[in-house]
């Protein structure tokens, strides 16, 4: 089986795979969202995937909440005798990495791990959050990137999130017409997609990579033995996605505009 440390690793494209804009600097971020939503499968997702550019966001004011769908139940890499202990100790893990990246609120589903599907129940469940959070930004991962390289095949769990999480934004909940008992409806202006193979954007994360590496180290159940060389992968990863970008350290996405942001 897979180590969640190798995952950790290999989750994210490589830098130079997730920035799809060769010899054209890519454009940074500078805008600061009013209200974002992170909506990711597993507990130490939003932490890799996008940690650095939620805490740039919520040091600058910005309310940020986070939706993890899954239990974290399959989050090892040996057979063990009491799941639930398991998903304890990881639920312990993401709210000390959401505090120290600013996050103010953790939202769970309680799905198995691996048994996620992009299907009515899920999107209504995202739907609701949605609606009840009313955020202008939505962040999840791209499902469209499968294959990372020659050696690394993207989560099903990811993928079915992204595209729920993209269904559930666009068009359902901006509609009165979807769910009509899920709240009211509410339309996201704004949707970052980390972990693209066609990323258009970068967030400037020099002041918040150091809260990054150490949300990321705060999942001891997934990092076994790996010590501080995680911490030193993550900054690197950053470093050369800033230095394509004329920044210290930089995060990637894909950024689809859906309308207008919030006055």
């Amino acid at each position: 089986m897979r180590s969640r440390v190798d995952r950790v690793t290999r989750s994210a494209p490589s830098d130079r795979e997730s920035v799809a804009m060769e010899g054209v600097r890519p454009e940074v971020v500078t805008e600061v969202p009013r209200r974002v939503l992170a909506v990711y499968a597993h507990p130490d997702d939003a932490d890799v995937s996008c940690g650095g550019a939620l805490a740039t966001w919520a040091s600058a004011g910005c309310t940020v909440e986070l939706l993890v769908c899954t239990r974290g139940d399959k989050g090892s890499a040996v057979a063990l005798d009491d799941i639930e202990q398991l998903v304890e100790r990881r639920d312990g893990e993401v709210a000390e990495a959401a505090r120290r990246l600013g996050i103010t609120a953790v939202r769970r589903l309680g799905l198995d791990d691996g048994s996620v599907e992009n299907d009515l129940p899920l999107r209504e469940a995202i739907v609701r959050v949605v609606r009840a959070v009313q955020p202008d930004v939505v962040v999840c991962p791209d499902p469209t990137a499968v294959f990372f390289g020659e050696h690394y095949v993207n989560h099903h769990d990811h993928r079915a999130v992204g595209w729920a999480a993209l269904d559930a934004v666009a068009p359902a909940a901006s509609s009165p017409l979807y769910f009509p008992g899920s709240g009211g409806a509410w339309s996201v202006s704004t949707l970052y997609l980390s972990g693209s193979l066609d990323a258009n954007v970068v967030v400037d994360v020099s002041e918040q990579i150091e809260q990054k590496a150490k949300a990321v180290l705060c999942h001891e159940s997934q990092l076994g033995d790996a010590g501080d060389w995680l911490g030193v992968a993550v900054r690197e990863r950053a470093e050369e996605l800033g230095r394509q970008a004329g920044v210290a350290f930089a995060e990637s996405f894909r950024r689809v505009q859906l309308g207008p942001p919030p006055p």
